[in-house]
Parts: structure tokens; sequence; C-alpha cells
């Protein structure tokens, strides 16, 4: 993708979901929040992907509302960006979560000692994994946690050394005519 499409795909995203917090008031949409917008390079489509947070049911009854409010939020963003076209906007569920919830599933039945088995999957009642105790490994560090990072301390400004020139390579404060020599004449 091209540099433009990239920062209309993000102003999209922004203002999208925006709208669907502030503006659409459907008791159906949920806990969803936009997490990418795809646009074709001729600005005519554009791939809306949410996350929403609940059952599967309550999942795809939040994406059939979404598809339903997408000409309100379309013409809303006509009146807020000032694009020559505003795109079709075809809403698809980001399941991304679900994937990283299984794939940590998966890690810790393997440090637990079980084998995962190519057709276990995380249960679907759980969309977000749930914390659990790491199990302690050889070569692991003492019991101390890592110190936090600390933050890099604040950049100082320098100041300029009497007479030098600026980036421009005037001197501040005095005119073209001082520089060349010249006094400056009294006001009157």
């Amino acid at each position: 993708m091209s540099q433009r499409t990239d920062r209309i795909d993000e102003l999209l995203r922004q203002e999208i979901g925006a709208i669907l917090s502030r503006e659409v008031k459907d008791p159906r949409i949920g806990f969803a929040t936009v997490t990418k917008v795809e646009t074709a390079p001729d600005l005519g489509h554009a791939r809306v992907w949410v996350s929403v947070i609940g059952q599967r049911g309550e999942r795809t009854e939040t994406i059939a509302a979404l598809e339903r409010a997408m000409p309100f939020v379309r013409r809303e963003l006509g009146g807020r960006l000032r694009l020559r076209r505003i795109p079709d906007l075809h809403v698809r569920l980001d399941d991304t979560l679900e994937r990283g919830t299984r794939v940590l599933h998966l890690i810790g039945q393997i440090e637990a000692g079980q084998v995962p088995a190519d057709d276990d999957v995380a249960p679907e009642e759980e969309t977000l994994p749930t914390p659990v105790v790491r199990l302690r490994h050889e070569g692991d560090l003492a019991d101390e946690p890592p110190p936090a990072a600390e933050p890099p301390p604040p950049a100082r400004r320098r100041r300029r050394p009497a007479g030098a020139t600026t980036s421009t390579g005037r001197h501040p404060g005095k005119t073209t005519h001082e520089r060349r020599g010249g006094t400056r004449k009294p006001k009157r």
C-alpha cells in the first residue's frame, strides 16, 4: 500500500471508532473495537476489521448490527472528512484475539506437561486469556522481579554561545546591514 492509503486507513479507523462509540445508539453493538481498516487503492471499498468481546452468538449479532449501521457511519464520515469519495464500508470480524488465546492455551498445556491434541481448542466461553501461574523452569532468574525499565532522561536544550549563528546562518538580533559591518541607525 502507499503512504496515502495508509494515512487514509488510519484516519478512517479513528473516525469510525469515534462515530461508533458516540453516535450509534444500537444496543446490539456491544464491546466492539475497530482494529484495522483496509482501503482499496481506488478508495471504492474498505474492510473494517472489528474485534468484539463476548460469546459467539453475541459477536455475530454485533457484526450484523454494525453492517446495518455502516450507511449511517458512511454518511457521517462524508460530513467529517474531506475526501473526494467515502468508500463503501464492509465489516469483518477480527479474530486475532481468539487465535492469541488459543496459542496461550496451547503454551499453557505444554508447560504443564500435557500434549495438546490437534482438535483441542480453547474453551468457547473464554474470549480473553485467563492469567495462570507460570511454572518455574531450570535456568530461571532468582525470585526477584526484573527491575523496571527506566525512562530516558529528558533531553536538555543546548544554549547557543554568544555570537553563534542560527541554522540559517544568521546572527540572532542583527540586521543584514549590521552583519555587514554597518551600524544601526537610530529610530526617528
